[in-house]
């Protein structure tokens, strides 16, 4: 596939590093010539110098010929007018724009069409953002959900820890600890490692394990791998911006949220827009203001400003005051390594929360979610089974005669309202819609045209 990327930022450097194993021919712009070359030099990558929304610089990137233009420069306007001009001049099939203001995103259903402004999709990292952390509040203990099938059915990543009913027992136990509830290993990681996983492999302390099953039951599965932790209650964000604002409004109604926003005029316009809120105006680093608010109550901290280092520094200080639970938006990756798992409990990526989102557009065979994951290495993914015996390569058989590719599971299969945990002799049907979980995602082509029917399928 052809792809121009328009901005080669932390989103769209990362978009690309996801893409360009996958026998993609990437193409990125961007007007700093900087980064340009550090994109060329470390991975196999055309760029073009220019603004991502002139002519010829859009020409010169290939969208002639492309299949997909996707614009995440830090300008909305500039994403949009570059679909516009992509269409009017060069006529480029798929158009994705991130679009970051709530103003355009609240008109989205009057202004992104053909005749309009021509965007197919469109992405809002603050959005993502938002609804990944509120799954992480929803599941205390969870290093990761994905939810799939309209939410029906789940992926979580979970550290294995002494006091989990299963640690140190065979994943076969599973079973005989949850008669009723059906679920599914679909990875381990042991020390950054790799490690399939069958019935009679041993869950250690420190693993890292993604399991699936109906989304009802997360909660009891996660406390096979760890004690399961109290639901949180209070709960205290560091930032009134879109993510922070976006937070608030989603827990409100069921938690106790406090926010602390720095700037006395946003404040008083969330104070006024966040009913159930309380809004603190003052510096979240600030030990007296924390105190003041007995941050040593708080179940978690998330500290969702525009400023890494305020948001590593605040998390630290919450986190030894008492705070028994810490959060924290970190943009530059370098950070997410340094920090987490020492004072900082969990490192919110937003480039990985856009880049699931893009990926899910962007993959074919009818593949509608797609979540990063481990870095980029990793990847989970909801495909729809199309076709039937003689047009397709997977309906009509048995899962264990399915050629998956190497350290490819299929996890779960969601057919109508029901959750199936996948079986070797489990028989997929049209529509039905099929996690997958893929160890390594540069087999992620040979998946596609698993889903892919045959010409013959109208």
């Amino acid at each position: 596939m052809k792809i121009v990327i328009l901005g080669g930022g932390q989103v769209g450097g990362t978009l690309a590093e996801n893409l360009v194993g996958e026998d993609n021919d990437i193409t990125v712009v961007d007007i700093d010539p900087g980064r340009l070359t550090e994109l060329s030099e470390s991975h196999d990558i055309r760029t073009v110098q220019g603004h991502a929304a002139h002519p010829r610089a859009l020409r010169n990137a290939g969208c002639e010929d492309a299949d997909m233009l996707i614009a995440v420069t830090p300008s909305d306007e500039t994403n949009m007018m570059a679909c516009q001009i992509a269409y009017t001049l060069y006529r480029t099939p798929k158009r994705i724009a991130r679009i970051r203001s709530e103003e355009y995103i609240d008109f989205k259903d009057r202004l992104f069409h053909k005749d309009d402004v021509p965007v197919d999709h469109i992405i809002s990292p603050e959005q993502q953002v938002t609804m990944y952390v509120k799954r992480l509040v929803d599941y205390p203990g969870a290093l990761q959900v994905m939810e799939f099938a309209s939410g029906r059915a789940s992926l979580v990543a979970v550290k294995a820890y002494y006091g989990g009913k299963l640690v140190g027992h065979a994943i076969s136990s599973l079973k005989e600890h949850m008669p009723n509830v059906e679920t599914r290993v679909a990875a381990i990681f042991r020390q950054g490692k790799a490690i399939k996983p069958m019935g009679t492999t041993i869950i250690e302390a420190g693993d890292e394990v993604f399991f699936i099953t109906d989304t009802r039951y997360v909660r009891m599965v996660m406390e096979e791998m760890q004690k399961l932790e109290h639901q949180y209650r209070r709960i205290m964000i560091a930032g009134g911006g879109n993510i922070g604002a976006g937070l608030a409004r989603l827990l409100e109604e069921n938690h106790h949220v406090k926010l602390i926003e720095k700037n006395l005029e946003r404040g008083e316009m969330l104070n006024e827009q966040l009913r159930h809120t309380t809004i603190l105006q003052g510096d979240a680093s600030d030990a007296r203001l924390l105190s003041d608010e007995h941050i040593e109550d708080v179940d978690v901290f998330i500290a969702v400003t525009n400023d890494d280092e305020a948001n590593i520094m605040s998390a630290m200080l919450a986190k030894k005051m008492g705070a028994k639970k810490t959060m924290v938006l970190i943009q530059r990756q370098a950070y997410v390594d340094l920090v987490q798992d020492d004072v900082i409990d969990i490192a919110i990526s937003p480039q990985r929360a856009t880049v699931s989102a893009l990926l899910s557009l962007i993959r074919k065979g009818d593949i509608v979610n797609a979540y990063s994951l481990r870095k980029g290495a990793a990847e989970a993914i909801e495909a729809i089974a199309h076709g039937d015996e003689k047009t397709s390569k997977v309906v009509g058989k048995a899962i264990g005669e399915i050629k998956l590719p190497p350290g490819t599971t299929i996890g779960a299969i969601v057919r109508g309202h029901e959750v199936m945990i996948a079986h070797d002799d489990t028989v997929l049907h049209a529509d039905d819609h099929v996690i997958l979980f893929l160890v390594d995602k540069k087999y992620i082509r040979e998946v596609e045209r698993l889903f892919q029917p045959s010409a013959l399928f109208f």
